[in-house]
C-alpha cells in the first residue's frame, strides 16, 4: 500500500498542491496540508482501502488537517481567531465526494499556479526558482545545484518570490483574453530559460522537468506558441546524446553523429512545429521550432536547407526583434553565402553583445573559416573568458590552440 501512496505521490501532489493553495491562500499553508494529507493516506489507506477518487480524497483531508493545524497552533494566535479562520477556510471548499465531480476545477488550479509563479512581476529569477519549487516539486537543494546557486540564497530567493505574492495580493488565477498574451510571453519564457539553463549546464534532470512543463502547459492551454515551445525543446534535446563525446568534452553541431540523435523525438517535435506553424497567431517559439526542425531533418550537415533557415530567420527577426536573434541569422547566412559575408553581419554585433560569449565564438569560427587565424585568435580568447561552462571554455580553448594561439 505504501508503494501506491508513493506513486501517487510522484504522480498527483502537484495537483493536489495547486487546488489547497487556492483553497488556503498560502503557499506554506498548502505544502503543510499537502503532507499532512499523504501521511493520512498512509495511515488510513492500508485498512479502509484505496478511494474511489483520490485525488479529491487528499484534497478534503488536506484541507481539513489545515483547519486543524489553524485550531491546535494557539501560541501564535488567539482561539477567537483561529476559530475564525479555520471556518473561513472550512467555507471554501466542499466535501471530497463533491469534489469527485470537479476534475475540471483541479485541472483549472494547476494552470492558476503555473500563472502565479510566472507572475511578471516578479523578478525572472523568482519566477524560474518559484515554478521549479511549486509546480514542479523540485526540492530547493535540487534547484540550487543545477543552477550553481548556494542553497541558502536559493530559499531566500523563493521566500521573497512568496511574500511578494502575498503582499502585493497577486490574484490566484488565470487571466483573461485580454491579459493572457502577456502573462502566457512571461510563462513560456521562464519554461524556456528553464530548458536553456538546463542544456548549458548539462542538467538533464532539469532538462526533462522543461519538458513535461511545456507539455502539461500544452495539455491545458493548446496555443500555437505553447505548440511552438514544446516542438523547439523537444527538438533541441533530441540530440542531447551527440552533443558531447565520451570524455565529457562538447561536439558542435556539424561534426556531432547524427545517429545518436532520438528520431522519436524529432518527428514529434516536427509535427508539433507544422502544427503551430498552421494556427493563428504563431510567433518566435514556433519559427525557432521551425528552424530546430530543419536542422533535425538534414541527414548530415552539408545537406542543411540554409536558404530556407535564412528565410525563416528573416522572418523571426521581423516578429522579435534582437541582437542575439541577428547574431543566429548571421551564422546562417555564413553558411549559406560564405564567412564574408558572414562576418560583415556579425563584428557590428560584437560591441551589441559585450558579455555574451557565443558572439566572439562566432566570429572566431569564421576567421577561422576565412584563414584570417590571427583574428580568430583574439576573438577565441575573448570567448573564452566570457564562457561560464567549462565544457565550453575547453572546447574554444582547443580552437585557439588550432588556430595558432
Amino acid at each position: 500500500m505504501n508503494d501506491t501512496v508513493a506513486t501517487l505521490y510522484r504522480q498527483e501532489s502537484r495537483r493536489v498542491f495547486s487546488t489547497l493553495v487556492r483553497l488556503l491562500g498560502s503557499f506554506d499553508a498548502a505544502e503543510e496540508a499537502l503532507h499532512d494529507a499523504f501521511v493520512a493516506a498512509a495511515e488510513h489507506w492500508p485498512t479502509q482501502g484505496v478511494p474511489a477518487n483520490p485525488v479529491a480524497w487528499l484534497v478534503s483531508t488536506g484541507r481539513f488537517k489545515a483547519i486543524d493545524r489553524i485550531r491546535r497552533d494557539k501560541r501564535f494566535v488567539a482561539w477567537e481567531e483561529a476559530t475564525e479562520q479555520a471556518e473561513a477556510v472550512a467555507d471554501t471548499t466542499p466535501d471530497w465526494e463533491q469534489l469527485i465531480d470537479e476534475r475540471d476545477a483541479i485541472e483549472d488550479d494547476r494552470l492558476r499556479l503555473i500563472f502565479t509563479c510566472c507572475h511578471p512581476s516578479l523578478a525572472e529569477e523568482a519566477r524560474i526558482a518559484l515554478t521549479l519549487r511549486e509546480v514542479c516539486g523540485l526540492t530547493t537543494e535540487a534547484i540550487a545545484g543545477a543552477f550553481l546557486i548556494a542553497t541558502p540564497a536559493l530559499a531566500q530567493r523563493i521566500v521573497r518570490a512568496k511574500a511578494k505574492i502575498a503582499a502585493a495580493r497577486i490574484p490566484y488565477e488565470v487571466p483573461g483574453p485580454a491579459e493572457r498574451p502577456a502573462r502566457l510571453a512571461s510563462v513560456l519564457r521562464v519554461v524556456y530559460l528553464v530548458f536553456n539553463e538546463a542544456h548549458s549546464a548539462q542538467a538533464t534532470g532539469l532538462a526533462d522537468e522543461a519538458i513535461r512543463l511545456a507539455r502539461l502547459l500544452l495539455a491545458l492551454l493548446p496555443e500555437p506558441e505553447v505548440r511552438g515551445l514544446l516542438a523547439l525543446l523537444l527538438l533541441h534535446d533530441a540530440r542531447r546524446a551527440a552533443r558531447s563525446s565520451a570524455a565529457g568534452e562538447l561536439v558542435p553541431l556539424e561534426e556531432q553523429d547524427r545517429t545518436l540523435w532520438n528520431r522519436d523525438a524529432i518527428s514529434e517535435g516536427c509535427a508539433l512545429a507544422e502544427a503551430a506553424l498552421s494556427q493563428r497567431g504563431f510567433g518566435a517559439y514556433a519559427l525557432q521550432a521551425a528552424i530546430a526542425a530543419l536542422h533535425g531533418e538534414a541527414a548530415s550537415a552539408d545537406q542543411t536547407d540554409w536558404p530556407q533557415i535564412v528565410g525563416l530567420y528573416d522572418v523571426l527577426l521581423r516578429v522579435e526583434p534582437s541582437p542575439v536573434i541577428a547574431l543566429n541569422r548571421a551564422v546562417a547566412v555564413a553558411m549559406r553565402d560564405g564567412p564574408e559575408a558572414g562576418l560583415a553581419l556579425v563584428e557590428p554585433l560584437l560591441p551589441v553583445l559585450p558579455g555574451y560569449h557565443a558572439a566572439p565564438a562566432a566570429a572566431a569560427d569564421l576567421c577561422r573559416r576565412a584563414g584570417r587565424l590571427y583574428e580568430a585568435q583574439s576573438h577565441y580568447r575573448r570567448a573564452a573568458a566570457l564562457a561560464r561552462q567549462e565544457p565550453e571554455r575547453r572546447f574554444l580553448q582547443r580552437r585557439l590552440a588550432e588556430v595558432g594561439g
